[in-house]
């Protein structure tokens, strides 16, 4: 309740508008991912709505006190190099039947890239999870959520449903968004 409190607070400060509703369960694809503040602005989408979120953050940022206020903000480490175990464990998480909400930016980096990371397609497939688009939008002062659906054995058309939905979204900083391309697309 303080969360949500909290997150409605700074959103109204901001004068930022929420959109859609908070899904009970699934995997939550968060971007653009263009900045530092992602982070912070994905969990503010996710508190307004009442919702806790386990959040994906590569493993070098969880030394120090830094690690310890990911961990209490939801962050779960990731070892890119080891990233199977890492989703072995979320999947094992998420069959316990409790409300399951993971956040992971796709894209994989704030800087441009080529290509996403496939990973929430998988992690839908392998647990029947639902996929949740969320976004952060600072030229219309929206943040929230869009369509869900569930990954098909068609990357090419469930990536068709992400780019048409992310098309008109831009970021914190646009020219660092990569646009929503998978290397499996061919």
């Amino acid at each position: 309740m303080i969360r949500q409190r909290l997150a409605r607070t700074i959103a109204r400060l901001m004068r930022y508008r929420m959109v859609g509703d908070v899904p009970q369960t699934g995997i939550l694809v968060g971007a653009p991912h263009t900045s530092n503040w992602d982070f912070i602005t994905m969990l503010l989408v996710m508190w307004q709505g009442g919702a806790h979120p386990r959040v994906l953050v590569k493993k070098q940022l969880f030394k120090g006190p830094l690690g310890w206020l990911l961990r209490a903000f939801g962050g779960v480490p990731l070892d890119r190099d080891n990233a199977g175990t890492v989703v072995r464990d979320l999947v094992a998480e998420a069959d316990t039947g409790k409300p399951f909400r993971l956040i992971l930016a796709a894209e994989g980096t704030r800087s441009r890239g080529e290509y996403w990371k496939s990973g929430f397609l998988r992690l839908s497939r392998d647990t029947g999870l639902p996929i949740t688009l969320a976004f952060f939008d600072p030229p219309t002062r929206t943040m929230g959520f869009g369509p869900t659906f569930h990954a098909s054995d068609d990357v090419v058309a469930d990536m068709d449903v992400v780019r048409a939905f992310y098309a008109d979204k831009l970021g914190i900083r646009p020219k660092n968004a990569t646009p929503p391309r998978l290397r499996e697309e061919g």
